[in-house]
Formats: structure tokens, sequence, C-alpha cells
């Protein structure tokens, strides 16, 4: 591939021997040609390492020595990376054929355009979307758009979203180097989100390209509700916030977050939502806990995310920056009763 012409796949890893045989063999089946493969392990202890060198040399690996986080490992693949364009997947997916092909024709209609996201499907059978794109909650939080519902093609057109998915999507290089890359101090969870909003800030476009097919076995890696997720989304929605929301939504994140509180509390009691679930595994003092080591976490760092909430590349006029996220803003409701 010559540089800066294709597209470099990025994958991180950390103990995904499960998932990653179905993973590297379907980007082998790509209709696109111009693309190469980077597999970023965070330590594993699975064989990973081993499996890949051994069953996929055509794959350039990338073993750290230690487990440093989602975001980290994307850094290091996209430093890695010769292409013009990102594309970021998770180890726990099977794409279709034309995933690469579709990213890439949504990214080149418009040099503005500096995202793109997959529709991430969580059965390939019943068609059960993951993610079609996403929108965000005014205390910070990000969740997926249509996630829950049938694919019947109601989300068959490549309009603009806020944002993509990190589990599946596409990244201009030239976003990139122009926004900067992925916040570290975020580990893992949020970081997508992060990312997205600065580059909306900085006047880069987002669209779904629907014809860019994976098939997601949700939190696969990490576990669909753990309290190490937990305490990681909640902590983070607070540095997503911070550092990129418009004064007025940084004024309205407490009340927002008591909100969300009180519907994920009512969730709880009669068995709805993602916090039902999560409640089956964890009691009511362990959340709360959790809750409170994620604030706790999130102020040790609050100057520093003051600071690079400074530095942000700003083209986008606040105003309408404002009405963007408005367009993409889910209910406090809708956020916490659904899965």
């Amino acid at each position: 591939m010559n540089p800066g012409t294709g597209v470099s796949v990025v994958v991180p890893n950390w103990n995904g021997m499960a998932y990653l045989p179905e993973c590297l063999s379907s980007l082998r089946k790509q209709t696109f040609e111009r693309f190469e493969v980077i597999v970023v392990d965070n330590g594993s202890e699975d064989g990973s390492v081993e499996f890949i060198k051994e069953a996929h040399a055509w794959v350039r690996l990338i073993a750290l020595s230690e487990n440093r986080g989602f975001a980290a490992a994307c850094n290091e693949g996209i430093r890695a990376a010769s292409g013009k364009y990102i594309a970021l997947l998770n180890n726990d997916t099977v794409v279709m054929p034309r995933w690469i092909e579709a990213l890439s024709n949504a990214v080149e209609r418009d040099g503005k355009v500096g995202m793109a996201a997959s529709k991430i499907l969580l059965d390939p059978e019943t068609r059960e979307i993951d993610s079609v794109g996403m929108l965000i909650y005014p205390d910070g939080l990000a969740r997926q758009r249509g996630r829950g519902e049938i694919d019947r093609g109601q989300f068959d057109d490549s309009g603009e979203i806020l944002f993509p998915s990190g589990c599946a999507a596409m990244y201009r290089m030239e976003m990139l180097h122009e926004i900067g890359l992925f916040d570290e101090e975020f580990f893992a969870y949020c970081e997508d989100a992060d990312l997205g909003l600065r580059g909306r800030r900085a006047g880069w476009e987002a669209v779904l390209a629907p014809d860019s097919i994976v098939w997601h076995r949700y939190s696969g890696t990490s576990g669909k509700y753990s309290s190490f997720k937990a305490m990681h989304v909640e902590r983070n929605r607070i540095w997503v916030a911070v550092k990129n929301f418009p004064l007025s939504w940084l004024l309205m994140i407490p009340f927002a977050a008591l909100l969300r509180y009180l519907f994920q509390l009512y969730g709880g009691i009669t068995g709805s939502g993602s916090t039902a679930r999560f409640r089956e595994a964890h009691s009511i003092k362990n959340i709360f806990f959790i809750v409170i080591e994620a604030h706790i976490s999130a102020l040790k760092k609050l100057p520093l995310m003051l600071k690079k909430r400074m530095a942000i590349k700003r083209v986008v006029p606040e105003m309408e920056f404002v009405r963007l996220m408005k367009r993409f803003k889910i209910s406090a409701r809708e956020l916490a009763l659904k899965d």
C-alpha cells in the first residue's frame, strides 16, 4: 500500500483470543484492496500474540508489554499507520465484505467529512441494531443511535450523524492530525465521544455509511455490566462534558445527571433498562460506591481537563454547536430505561 493513499484498519486487542479468528478472517474477505491491518495487543495473556504470529502473518502486530487501555492502543496503531484513512475496529466484531469499501466511499464523497459510522448489528439474523451513530445526553453520556431497534432500512441513508461509535468507524487522518488522537487519560470508554465532539467543533462533518455492516458481540472483552466499565463510563462522561460542552450545557450537568440517576433508580426498582441488568450482578451499595469512585477520580484530573478544553480548536460557533448537539440529544428516560 502506498503511504497516504489507502486505509489502515486498527484493531485494539486485550485477551480477545476468543474473537480474533473470526474478526481477522472477515477482514481478509474485504472487497476493498488497498488496506493494511494493524493489531495492537495490550499485554494479552491468552495466546493472542502467538496466534496472530502463527496464523495471520499478514497482519502488522504491535505487542505492548502491558494493558495501556483502549485509547492508548488505538493511538499506537494510528501512529504506525500509513493510510489516508483510519478504520477502527473492535476485536469482538465480524465485518461484512464491503465494510471498508462502504466506509471509504462515504468519507471520499466530501472533503469536509472527517468521520463515518458503520451500521453495527448485535445479531446478523434478527438484525437488531447496536449503533448507527451516537447520541448525546446533557451530562456527557453518549448512547448508541438506533440501539435495540430491528433494522428494516430505516437508517439506510448516508445522512449526518453527531459522531460514530469507536467500535467500527472510519476517521480521516487529516482530521486526526488537526485535532489530536484519542485522550489516553480516559483509558477506556467515552474516548470516541470526546474525539467525535472535538472533530465536530473543529468543523469536520460525520456521516453514516449504511452499507458498512458489522456484527458486534457487545462488550465481549470487558463484560457488558462490569463494575470496571461502569466506573470508567461514569468518570469519563464528566471529562467529555468538561472538555467539549458549550457553557450553557456545562451549567446543566448536575441537574441532567440527577434526572438520569432518578430514572435509573426507577429502572432498578421496576426491572427496566440497563440499570436493572446491572443490578442483577451488583448490590445497591456497590453501585453507590462505583458512582462515588468515578466522581472522585474525575475531580482529581479536572484541572487537566479544563486545560485541555482551552486547547480545543473551535471553528464552529457556540450557538451552532449547541443546535447540533440538540439535534442529536437523547432523553434521560430513553438513556436509563432502554437496555
